[in-house]
Parts: C-alpha cells; structure tokens; sequence
C-alpha cells in the first residue's frame, strides 16, 4: 500500500498521484518534486489516501519537501521569467515564418528547462527555433503541441455556469464526450449552449451521462407509439428526471404520462 496525494505539476499541468514520503502537505501548498532531470514543482490538490499495490501502474515519483519561502520565491521568479521568455520566443516564431500559436511557457523548478506549448493545424518542423531558443536561453527546449482543451485549461476562464473551468480546477484527464450525451439530457443541439471555452463539447456533459441512463430505463422511446388509458399514441418527449413521457393521441390531444422508478410501468398522468 501506498500513501498519496494528488499534485497539479507546474502552473496548469497533469494531476498526478506522488507518494507522501512521510510528509503531510496541506491541500494548495506547494511542493518540490523529483523530476526526470533535476527537481521541479507542484500544488497539493488532495488530502492523502492509501492506494494498493495493485492500482499503481508504475514508480510513483516521491516528493522531495514542502515548499520554503525561498522555493516560493524562486517560483515566483521563474513566473515572471517565463512571462519575458514568451515574448522573445513570439518574436522567434515570427521570425522562423512557423504557423503556430505560443500558448504558454513553464520553467522547471531548477530552471535547467524550459518547456514552449503551442497549437497548430498540422505538423511544425521546429528543429531551427529550438535551436535559436536553446542559443538565447542557456537551457533545455521543449516544444509541446497540444490541443485546444489543453490550451483552455492552461490558460483557464470561466464557463456559461459561472464558475472556473472544470478542467483547469480538478480534471486528471479528459474523458470522452459525445453529442449522445447531450441528446440524452434533453439539452438542446446548438453549438454555442454545448460547446466550452475550447469550442469542444462541455466536459460536464459527462457528469451526469451515467445518471440519466438509469433514470431513463424503463421510459418509452421519443418517436414510439404506446398505448394508455385514453388510447393509442406517439411520445414526443421524455424527462428522465420526472420519469414522465408526453404522449400525443390521434385526435392530437396531448397527455403527460408518469412511470414507475422500480418497473416502468405507467402510474398516472
């Protein structure tokens, strides 16, 4: 068994689960973390939990110490540093003619690296600029192409509810989301009420995707013909959360009717 606890790697990236190595690290403290080369940081995001053997798929990464004022601080610079790394690495984008858009710029703890994330439409031969930035910056270069979640969860918002973006708060990873999963909560098909900050599909569409699967078992399908007690009729929609179909007669007469959670059977109208 495991002791850990969820981390935020640098400023916006991957959840990842470290090992306690004994420590006790508060939920938003800071913490210094071994890394593939050298050290770099994260923020605590969770309260520690024992995890088996089992559900470790490999070395978990063990953290070093809780964050000094002086680890703070050298954070802190490296924020601003990375603020003036951004603009010369624009003007190197421009200056290479390369079609790709800097998102954003993280140093390493150490500041042995620096890592350059961009978007582009297709593949970027960018052996040249990592080269140039490699020559102004005395440090490793690492270009990341990411996608357009990626770049709203770095560079964070607010979302149609009013609150923080989901996946640059607590998100791990970004799961599958479909436009069934809209169909199925009755939202309606338009791209600007379903659609994130990203322009993808909203991510907390998959929230609730397993919830009104079961709540709709045992409700007729929109589009069926049933028949009730007034006679035969075509549902023309369903509320899996009322567990209610309204249902159209022949003689155009519209009726709601309520189901039974436990059979499906029709209870009342």
């Amino acid at each position: 068994m495991y002791e850990v606890i969820q981390v935020r790697m640098g400023e916006a990236g991957k959840i990842d689960y470290l090992s306690t190595s004994g420590l006790k690290p508060a939920v938003g403290e800071y913490i210094i973390v071994e890394a593939e080369r050298g050290l770099n940081y994260g923020q605590v995001v969770s309260e520690p939990e024992i995890l088996l053997d089992a559900d470790i798929s490999g070395p978990l990464r063990k953290i070093v110490r809780i964050a000094t004022k002086h680890d703070l601080h050298q954070i802190e610079r490296s924020r601003q540093k990375a603020k003036d790394a951004l603009e010369v690495a624009l003007k190197k984008v421009r200056s290479h003619n390369l079609q790709m858009k800097l998102v954003d710029v993280e140093y390493s703890f150490d500041r042995s690296k620096i890592v350059f994330y961009f978007t582009a439409e297709g593949r970027i031969d960018f052996r040249d600029l990592v080269k140039d930035l490699a020559r102004t910056f005395k440090a490793r270069i690492e270009l990341k192409q990411i996608g357009v979640r990626d770049e709203a969860k770095k560079l964070g918002g607010f979302g149609p509810c009013g609150r923080s973006l989901c996946c640059a708060q607590f998100l791990r990873d970004f799961e599958p989301v479909t436009i069934k999963m809209a169909k199925e909560q009755n939202l309606p098909l338009n791209p600007t009420k379903i659609s994130g900050l990203c322009g993808r599909l909203m991510c907390c569409l998959g929230y609730e995707h397993q919830t009104y699967k079961e709540m709709k078992k045992g409700l007729p399908k929109e589009g069926s013909k049933i028949k009730i007690k007034e006679g035969q009729g075509k549902v023309i929609g369903v509320n899996a959360l009322k567990r209610s179909a309204t249902v159209e007669l022949e003689n155009g007469k519209r009726i709601e009717v309520s189901f039974n959670k436990d059979d499906g059977k029709k209870a009342k109208r």
